[in-house]
């Protein structure tokens, strides 16, 4: 599989690298794509789309989207359902009116199903050049060129700007990047699949349930295409660890007994094993490049540390690692001064949310708080929109800066 030597090369086939590698080619710039597995392919995950994906594939192509809301596997949702502990439920929208929206401002799908979609778009283009089935696992760099090699020693390709995009358990991140797991800024999830759970929402809201015998942890049923369902639970590894939580064994408690759940699950059926994974989330700002490389979604840990959301955050960053990658051609300036632009315009996109979702998760550790809010919320439009943020872009980040903000919602009547 050795290519030589090429100008970008993307390390990992996700939502991140391909919206990088699909941006770049739109600029008439060619770029190498490994992917290790072959599609279609599973990646563990909750499954849902958001509104930043919609988004960035506009800005993309508009004609994306259409496309993907005629891929059956694929369906519309149209917002979110956040259950508090005491069972108070917040249905917020992601667009208000939404009944009239075509196609949907959200989506969900199985990442089997969505990654593939994804991959054969990218194929269509020529400038993409996207190898499957090899894995580029030691990276050294010389004379400002990164050779590439796979497990053997072998070299794979030599290239002048790496984009790593490779997910959480990026090589790339922890060997070059410096990446560290710190289970204060990490959680740890499981996903399985259902059928016949009952009363899944008719607008396909996902649901997000903060039960009060499992925090700070919390729920999720996503639906999906067929009446299926992405069922699945999610807590901060620190936590996890500090309880000595053994989470398959809760997840199928709570299904099992938990007043809020047990009826709807009743009838259910696993149709999937029950997988984990580890989340890094972008709860702390990190360095997310150097001389000659970015990182890029996961590899990048930037996933919201309050609702698990991750492949719109990737598909961002993907988008401002193909701009910094254009910008240095131009220049021919590869050096950590001039890649330093890219951490810059990532956190400007992303950091007040992701700080905005860090409170959010702290909240939960205060059941009495968090019901408070889900209670406010309920009665104010406001605070249902602050919410909403996280999922969809509202220009509500200036007033999230302040703590005052959220006294005088919470304790002013």
């Amino acid at each position: 599989m050795k290519s030589g030597l090429r100008e970008i090369t993307i390390l990992g086939a996700g939502p991140g690298g391909l919206l990088a590698a699909m941006f770049l080619a739109k600029a008439g710039i060619p770029s190498l794509v490994l992917e290790k597995e072959t599609f279609p392919r599973d990646k563990i995950c909750g499954d849902a789309l958001s509104g930043k994906v919609v988004e960035i594939l506009k800005k993309l192509d508009p004609a994306l989207v259409d496309r993907m809301a005629q891929n059956p596997q694929i369906i519309g949702s149209y917002g979110v359902t956040f259950v508090a502990p005491n069972q108070k439920a917040l249905r917020v929208p992601f667009k208000q009116d939404y009944s009239t929206l075509s196609p949907a401002p959200g989506f969900i799908s199985k990442r089997l199903d969505y990654d593939h979609w994804l991959a054969e778009e990218a194929r269509k283009n020529p400038l993409i050049d996207l190898q499957e089935g090899g894995a580029a696992v030691d990276f050294s760099r010389e004379n400002g060129v990164w050779i590439c090699r796979d497990k053997a020693g072998e070299e794979i390709v030599r290239s002048s700007l790496i984009i790593a995009a490779d997910g959480a358990h990026s090589r790339f991140a922890k060997q070059v990047g410096g990446m560290k797991m710190d289970p204060k800024h990490y959680c740890a999830g499981l996903r399985a699949y259902y059928t016949g759970v009952k009363d899944l929402d008719p607008d396909n809201f996902i649901e997000l349930h903060f039960l009060k015998n499992f925090l700070p942890g919390y729920f999720w049923i996503f639906p999906l295409a067929n009446g299926r369902a992405n069922v699945g639970v999610g807590m901060r590894s620190d936590k996890m660890q500090g309880k000595k939580i053994n989470l398959k064994k809760e997840m199928l408690r709570l299904i099992d007994s938990d007043p809020a759940l047990k009826d709807r699950f009743a009838d259910a059926k696993l149709e999937s094993t029950i997988d984990g994974y580890g989340l890094p989330l972008g709860s702390e700002k990190r360095s997310l490049s150097g001389a000659g490389w970015m990182l890029v979604g996961d590899a990048a840990s930037l996933i919201d540390p309050f609702t698990g959301e991750g492949i719109g955050n990737a598909m961002y960053s993907g988008y401002f690692a193909a701009l910094q990658a254009q910008r240095c051609l131009e220049s021919q300036d590869f050096s950590a001064k001039a890649m330093s632009q890219y951490d810059e315009e990532v956190y400007l996109r992303l950091w007040d949310e992701l700080k905005l979702s860090k409170r959010m998760q702290e909240l939960v550790k205060y059941p009495w708080l968090f019901n408070l809010v889900v209670n406010k919320a309920t009665k104010s439009k406001t605070l249902s929109e602050m919410i909403s943020c996280m999922f969809e872009d509202l220009d509500l980040r200036d007033r999230l800066k302040s703590p005052s903000f959220y006294l005088k919602l919470l304790f002013n009547r």
